[in-house]
Order: C-alpha cells, then sequence, then structure tokens
C-alpha cells in the first residue's frame, strides 16, 4: 500500500544560501502563531541553508491585508540604494584612478590602493533582497471580512513578486479554527501530534526560490 506524505518534498539540491540576503514581514494578528512560524522560517534558513542571521531581516506589519504594500516598499527601498552604492563605488574607484595618474610619488600611490576597505570582512549583506517571506495567519470569523481578506492579500502577493522580479513567498494561513492555525504551526493541542510548522517549508522556498537560476 502506497503511504501518502502530505508536505513539501525537498528539492534535491544542494542549496547554500551564505550569500543571501531574505526579508521576513509578518504581521502583529494572532502573534503567537506568527511568531512560531517566523522562528521556523528563519531556523530552517540558517540550519539548513546556512543563511546568515544577519541578513535575515525583520519587518512587522499590523495585519495580513498591509503585507504586500510593505514587501514592495522595502523590496523598491533595498533595489535603490544598492543602485545607489553601485553608483558611488563607481565614482570613488574613478577619482581613485585619477588621483593615482597624477600623483608623482610611489609611495602615495602605495597608500592610496592600500587604504582599508571598511566593509572588508563583514558577513552582513547591505545588497537587495533576494527573496521575501510573507507571514501572517487569517481565521474566519463570522462575516465575509475573511473572504475579502485572503483573495485581496493573495493577489497582492503574487502581484509584488511579478512586478519587482523578486520571490515572494506566500507564507499566509488561511484556517477555519483556532486549532488549524495551531497545528499549523506546530502549536497543536494533541499530544501525539503537534502538527507540522509551515514556516520550517517558507524557509526552504525562500532559499530555493532566490537561488533559481533559469
Amino acid at each position: 500500500m502506497t503511504i501518502f506524505h502530505k508536505g513539501l518534498t525537498a528539492s534535491g539540491k544542494n542549496l547554500d544560501g551564505s550569500s543571501l540576503r531574505i526579508l521576513i514581514v509578518r504581521t502583529r494578528w494572532n502573534d503567537k502563531v506568527v511568531e512560531a512560524l517566523v522562528q521556523g522560517a528563519k531556523d530552517t534558513m540558517v540550519n539548513q541553508y546556512h543563511v546568515a542571521p544577519q541578513n535575515i531581516v525583520m519587518q512587522s506589519v499590523p495585519g495580513a491585508y498591509e503585507l504586500p504594500f510593505a514587501a514592495q516598499r522595502l523590496i523598491q527601498q533595498s533595489q535603490q540604494r544598492s543602485s545607489n552604492l553601485i553608483a558611488n563605488v563607481s565614482e570613488g574607484v574613478h577619482n581613485l584612478m585619477d588621483d593615482l595618474m597624477a600623483e608623482s610619488s610611489e609611495k602615495a600611490a602605495a597608500e592610496a590602493v592600500q587604504s582599508p576597505n571598511p566593509a572588508a570582512g563583514s558577513a552582513k549583506s547591505n545588497g537587495p533582497f533576494d527573496a521575501v517571506i510573507c507571514i501572517g495567519v487569517l481565521i474566519k470569523g463570522s462575516t465575509m471580512h475573511f473572504e475579502y481578506i485572503c483573495e485581496a492579500v493573495t493577489q497582492g502577493i503574487t502581484r509584488v513578486g511579478l512586478d519587482t522580479g523578486v520571490p515572494v513567498i506566500f507564507g499566509v494561513l488561511a484556517c477555519l479554527d483556532d486549532q488549524q492555525a495551531l497545528e499549523r504551526a506546530g502549536l497543536g493541542t494533541n499530544p501525539n501530534s503537534k502538527g507540522h510548522n509551515h514556516g520550517e517549508d517558507w524557509g526552504a522556498a525562500a532559499v530555493e526560490m532566490a537561488l533559481l537560476k533559469l
């Protein structure tokens, strides 16, 4: 008899996330569950894929509806900062070359070339984000609010990824009750099984998509 194992199957690739910079945008609604999901994603990226903890950037927002806007804005800011940095470095190199060519002293030229780089040896990256994980928990209530938010957030997160060209992982649970949410964060009350923390899957997906080369 074939046994069906629900969940994410490993990619089978040796993925190294040590060079990646990942953004996690998380909600403050249903904080207990969200915090467990965030921790699951972080632990997976750090322990399994060697993402540097200092290169995982956290940003909280009030609720799920705010996730797409925050993700898009932060992606754009990181890309703009990276472009400005490249422009500044290029200008600095150009100016340095001009100074070296004009300087007749070999000693002065050597000192200019060997001047220390403040970023050297730093494991922290200030480059653009390689992937984003949007994490939140929606639990159905007695009104249509749940359906409206689910639809808007799903479309918004999808659009951010397509518009920016940065992988955006959909880490929003849409649950019918509290118990479903707890189980999907590994916090279930069943003594035999606390469920599975889906944050682990989202962390793995973020690394895989960030390293995807077409």
